[in-house]
Parts: structure tokens; sequence; C-alpha cells
């Protein structure tokens, strides 16, 4: 047994200190992750078919978005709610990381505009009137790469369009303890393959209410992959100073993306923000 090994996963990591890079390109994660997208009966890449009608349901009623306006979905994976949003004849842009996921969406969607490329570094024609970032994107990113992705929202918004995002509570902070586990996952688990030990470790960050579910994965042959999924989560408070850094205004506070009152039990917070 290679204890130097596990001495060095079991380090906590720096602050949104990276794993593997760009693991969604991985051919193998990549269907898995386009398997969980389109799982209908489980919260798992996306939500359930049913929370996604309502969202775009509400979105465009809220936003008052009428046939013609450009939206931008940033994360858009398989294009589950690009589709929605291209029902009520807006013109919609989709952008993901994933070229397995961007295939599928051209694939299922063809009429709508997908992107396969960083949404960070966008560099579009600024006349959208709302972009949305959906089901926790926003908090898995370092604060220079959320300053950098406000700073692209801003841009690529007409004067006075609206910006809706989703981001962690101190509630989803709050009920999820530090926590450490292993299993032994035979071939066809999620992140490989073959057969494979997955070590699962939770790390909490207190001072900067962050987490980090990290997934490190020894295959027979002692290769080790890190997978690092970060949390930063807020208070109204915090994410309405955060926005306001970069010129954004908020105009509703929701436990989701539904439009259902925000109460402090909530693990979601819900966004409407408005560019200034």
């Amino acid at each position: 047994m290679n204890f130097p090994l596990l001495k060095a996963l079991n380090r906590k990591p720096a602050l949104f200190e990276k794993g593997e890079l760009h693991f969604w390109d991985d051919p193998y994660i990549a269907q898995r992750m386009l398997e969980a997208h389109l799982n209908p009966d489980v919260d798992a890449a996306s939500r359930r078919p049913e929370v996604i009608d309502k969202t775009v349901e509400w979105v465009v009623g809220t936003l008052k978005l009428r046939p013609g306006d450009a939206l931008l979905d940033l994360g858009c994976g398989p294009g589950l709610y690009c589709q929605r949003f291209a029902a009520y004849d807006l013109r919609v842009t989709g952008v993901d990381f994933s070229q397995n996921s961007i295939n599928y969406a051209h694939e299922h969607d063809p009429a709508t505009r997908y992107l396969c490329q960083n949404y960070l570094d966008l560099d579009l024609d600024g006349v959208f009137k709302a972009v949305t970032l959906i089901y926790g994107d926003f908090c898995v990113l370092s604060g220079d790469e959320r300053a950098q992705l406000l700073e692209t929202v801003h841009q690529q918004l007409k004067p006075g369009g609206y910006f809706v995002l989703d981001v962690s509570s101190m509630a989803h902070f709050e009920n999820r303890p530090a926590e450490r586990h292993w299993s032994v996952a035979e071939s066809g688990g999620f992140w490989k393959s073959a057969d494979y030990l997955e070590l699962f470790e939770r790390f909490r960050y207190p001072e900067q209410q962050v987490l980090l579910d990290q997934y490190a994965i020894i295959e027979a042959d002692n290769h080790v992959s890190i997978y690092r999924n970060w949390f930063q989560c807020y208070s109204p408070a915090s994410i309405e100073s955060e926005l306001a850094t970069k010129n954004f205004v908020v105009r509703g506070v929701f436990s989701d993306l539904m439009g259902n009152p925000y109460t402090p039990d909530s693990e979601w917070i819900g966004i409407l923000a408005q560019k200034m």
C-alpha cells in the first residue's frame, strides 16, 4: 500500500485549487455526464424536466421576453433549457465547454445556435436581453474567474438586460459537514470504465463559506486522478455585494428560479440581476 500517496491525497487543498483539467473532454466521462443530464428521475447534472419547464416559464414571464428577443444560456449542456426557450420564439445561443453535450444539442435542436467554448472568454455581439447561468455554475469558479465572468456577462447584455443565476446558500453550507469514505467501483463506474478505488472527502472552508467535494480515483495500475467540485456559498447580501462590484443591481431574490419566495433554510438562492 502506497502510504505516501494516501497521505498526499489527505492534504487539504488550497482554495479553488484545480483538479483534473478539462475532464469533460474525456470520452467516457463525457458520455456519463450526458446520461446524467438526460436522466429525468434525478437532479444530477441537470434538474428534472418539470423543474426545467417551470424555470423557463418563470424566466420568460418575469422578464417579459418577447419573440425575437436574444437570450444567452451559459453552461447549456445538451440544450435542455435552450430548447424550451426557443419554443417561445426567442433567439437563443447556448454555450458549453463539452463537445459531447454540444453535439447532442445540435442534433436535437438544429435551429438554435450552440457554441463549444469557454464562457469566460466570450466575444459575441452584446445584443442579449437576458443571460442565464443555471444550477450553481457560478459557485464552482474562483473569485478571479467569477469577476471575469461578470465582466463578460455585462458586455454581452443590452443596456437594462438581466442576468439570471442561482447560487448555493449558507443553508447549503451548514447542511454539509466534513466527511470521508471510500468505495470500489466495478467496471462502468462514473469516472472510469475499468475497476477503480474511489476516495471521497468533503473539505470545509468556514471563513470563506466554501465547500469542496474531492474524488481521488486510483486505478489498478496505481494511476491517480483527482476531481474537485467547489461550491462558493452565499447569503443574499454577499451575492448582491459581489454582483454590485461589476455594475449589476439585484432586482429579485428567490429560493429557486421558479419564483418561490426566499427563506433562510433554502439551499439555493435564485437571483434576478440587472445591468446598470
